[in-house]
């Protein structure tokens, strides 16, 4: 039987969806359709283990081999809503961490589909082609897809890979066995304050990840340095974690002395291009060369059911809904060895850890 989380549903309901409506709407910034701009769809492109098919909307859904071009079903557009809708409210009500539904299983087999999610090498989640109205070309897109019916989703992951070090400066002797023993809530910021409260700074050293750091430094030289300063400013002040806040104050902050006389939004431009690279194909333990996966943006599964999209063209709106819908979340400290002070030759070390998630 076909189980799964709310996520991995969320794709199949999405393929269902797209087929039934026909069209992709685009969003503006708070996740609302914008009036008259919207994608049609053409087709959808899904790779499975052993099978390629194409499902074309053409009055019904023509299912085709995508190896042969042969046709081998037609379908009903009619089926698609009746499922999508079904697949909707199965997943409004649905409980736990995994499960199944015997009915959209069996209409997803009858169909071609023998899996959650479709093979894929890449972030994109689902390939579609669209009738492009700014050009009138039919390019083939793949989109990453966030879903608003289960739990956040997570924007870039955590890992060891992820952890940003810095030495401890400073005169005299620091206690490390004392700061380490601190465990009141927030621990980390705590420990921050103690070392800080000592006489002492912390100064960012590097990436553990020397891969990150260049895919970092390939967006912007300043970028490591800058998502240092942010994360050390999340986790010295508790309650701050929503990431437009948190920028806010690093901007007024401005650790990297940019000139700021005349406006110029260095830390909000420099952070907006690195959540754009992370939904649209950069990940913390693969060389990052700028070429998205995602090639068409991010498809949003609402609370309502409803799909809308950031497309690569709209940008601005992209990039905004990405800035105020993120915060910065803490992982787990035992899982990637973080939040402890620790000695590497005559030097002390302490290392913190990067992952964003949606709100």
């Amino acid at each position: 039987m076909m189980t799964g989380n709310k996520g991995e549903w969320s794709e199949v309901y999405v393929f269902l969806k797209l087929l039934a409506d026909g069209r992709l709407n685009a969003a503006d910034a708070n996740l609302n359709a914008i009036p008259n701009v919207y994608y049609p769809i053409i087709k959808i492109i899904r790779q499975e283990q052993h099978c390629s098919r194409e499902y074309q909307l053409n009055g019904n859904i023509k299912i085709v081999d995508g190896s042969n071009g042969k046709e081998i079903l037609n379908i009903p557009i009619e089926q698609f809503v009746i499922r999508s809708q079904q697949l909707f409210h199965e997943l409004r009500i649905a409980v736990g961490r995994s499960f199944g539904f015997a009915d959209i299983e069996e209409f997803l087999q009858s169909i071609d589909i023998n899996s959650l999610t479709a093979l894929r090498t890449d972030k994109a989640d689902i390939k579609v082609v669209v009738h492009d109205l700014n050009t009138g070309l039919q390019p083939q897109l793949g989109f990453s897809i966030k879903s608003m019916l289960g739990g956040n989703s997570t924007l870039f992951n955590p890992g060891n890979t992820t952890n940003f070090i810095y030495e401890i400066i400073g005169d005299g002797e620091l206690n490390i066995d004392e700061i380490n023993s601190i465990t009141a809530t927030p621990k980390i910021a705590n420990r921050i304050y103690a070392i800080r409260n000592n006489g002492f700074k912390l100064n960012f050293t590097g990436i553990q990840s020397t891969t990150l750091q260049l895919n970092l430094q390939l967006i912007d030289s300043d970028l490591p340095q800058i998502l240092a300063e942010l994360l050390l400013l999340k986790y010295s002040t508790p309650g701050l974690a929503l990431l437009a806040p948190t920028l806010d104050q690093l901007t007024i902050n401005n650790p990297l002395n940019f000139d700021l006389s005349q406006g110029h939004p260095f830390y909000e431009y420099k952070i907006k291009n690195f959540l754009t690279d992370s939904a649209l194909g950069m990940t913390p333990g693969r060389m990052w060369t700028g070429q998205y996966d995602a090639t068409g943006g991010i498809i949003i599964v609402k609370e309502n059911g409803e799909l809308v999209c950031y497309h690569i063209y709209n940008r601005n709106e992209f990039q905004n809904y990405l800035l105020n819908n993120t915060r910065l979340e803490q992982a787990s400290t035992s899982r990637y060895n973080f939040g402890d002070l620790y000695v590497q030759g005559e030097k002390i070390f302490l290392k913190l850890n990067l992952q964003v998630r949606f709100n």
